[in-house]
């Protein structure tokens, strides 16, 4: 009595489990893809341009 009980129990909480998962996920387009590595790669530029915007500053202020 007690093994089909827990193969029953064992079934639900794996399927709810991969529910979860598989429901969980945001749906992007690509569209909506190119933009976040677009604006990654500005956030990058951006903060390379300003180190080096500092490196300049703190050179001509030594001279």
């Amino acid at each position: 009595m007690k093994k089909p009980l827990l193969h029953t129990f064992l079934i639900l909480f794996l399927g709810a489990s991969l529910m979860t998962v598989t429901s969980c996920r945001e749906d992007k387009t690509t569209g909506d893809k190119i933009e976040e590595v677009g604006d990654d790669i500005g956030d990058g530029i951006e903060e390379g341009v300003e180190e080096v915007g500092d490196e300049i500053d703190d050179h001509t202020d030594d001279n």
